[in-house]
């Protein structure tokens, strides 16, 4: 079923890794277009380099120009994925966090508060912003837990309050914003050092699994933090991107839903496995747990997203990392010409 045949859409944050996998699949299913609103600070426009239908916009979402541009084009379903990637970022620069995460957030909602055009704006939060701070055991997250006061980076307090000003404008002005929970997301398509340099090594060491993928093929030692023993919920790039469909096109306006795979595993797990995969040499280097990371082990329950969306992640984490180490292997000369750019910095 084609849905968004015919439809305009916008997609913040579209040449991102997440989001270029998105518009992607969009682009399938014959949009009239895909405006593709993204500023490059933490991505790269060959991601969505010859992708038809998409007229990219180089700007920030947060600019009232495009912005006013955009209200004129009418779209149907906005999804807004633009963020400031990730936590040891938004720790370094709070200020830069707020503008890219949560500014970005306001402006968009208020200004599509009353085009009645709009069927669905589809916000990407962070399930970390709710998960219980455990250090021991892990029970699966629920959409409707208590959300704690006590936040491990301001990008985590961004993401929250985002789903706090989503649950405002629906409610007072009938905005249909539906909340789409991340958990950790994996696969093709995520560049070591995409964008600018953001403060810290944390620009080009990004999430957890492209570390280990390249610093394995390289048969560089993968660090451990408290001896890889916290868990996550990896979750593969091509299941969000069809929740994300999902949460678009049978989403209930107001509401919150998990995009999980509902598997607890251990970073140690996660290590052995793409050492194994990769035949690599690399030996496992045990670290002290990050000073600032709380939220030690959790996983996201599906049970919501199955009833409600009609959802369910296909991707087993071992074909999904297949994928990702195949893609990885595939895209070396890119992805190393992006981790050079900050070469000077890093050393510094």
């Amino acid at each position: 079923m084609d849905f968004f045949k015919g439809k305009k859409i916008v997609v913040s944050g579209g040449a991102g890794f997440v989001g270029s996998n998105l518009v992607r699949k969009l682009s399938l299913q014959s949009p009239e277009k895909i405006f593709v609103v993204d500023n490059l600070l933490s991505s790269e426009e060959i991601n969505i380099k010859g992708i038809p239908k998409v007229e990219i916009i180089h700007s920030s979402i947060a600019n009232d120009a495009v912005l006013d541009q955009l209200y004129k084009e009418r779209p149907e379903y906005i999804f807004h994925l633009a963020t400031y990637h990730g936590n040891q970022s938004s720790i370094y620069d709070p200020i830069a966090d707020h503008d890219n995460n949560l500014i970005t957030s306001i402006k968009l909602f208020d200004k599509f508060k009353n085009d009645s055009n709009v069927k669905k704006v589809v916000y990407s939060a962070a399930g970390c912003a709710v998960a219980e701070k455990s250090v021991t055991t892990a029970e699966a997250t629920v959409e409707e837990d208590h959300v704690s006061l006590v936040m491990d980076s301001p990008y985590s307090i961004s993401k929250i309050v985002g789903e706090f000003y989503a649950v405002y404008y629906h409610k007072q002005h009938k905005l249909p914003t539906v909340r789409a929970r991340f958990q950790n997301v994996y696969g093709p398509g995520e560049i070591l050092g995409a964008g600018e340099w953001r403060g810290t090594p944390a620009t080009v060491w990004r999430n957890v699994t492209p570390t280990f993928i390249y610093k394995a093929i390289k048969g560089m030692s993968l660090q451990l933090e408290n001896a890889g023993s916290g868990s996550r919920d990896f979750i593969f790039v091509d299941d969000i991107a069809n929740g994300l469909m999902a949460c678009a096109s049978q989403g209930h306006p107001g509401d919150v839903y998990n995009l999980a795979s509902g598997r607890e595993t251990t970073i140690r797990e996660l290590a052995e496995l793409i050492i194994k995969i990769t035949d690599s040499k690399s030996d496992l280097e045990i670290l002290p747990k990050r000073d600032w990371d709380t939220s030690i082990k959790r996983f996201g329950s599906t049970i919501k997203a199955k009833e409600k969306l009609g959802f369910e992640a296909q991707i087993q984490i071992e074909e999904g990392l297949r994928k990702t180490i195949e893609w990885t292997k595939q895209n070396l000369q890119l992805i190393e010409s992006c981790i050079l750019k900050h070469r000077d910095k890093m050393s510094v």
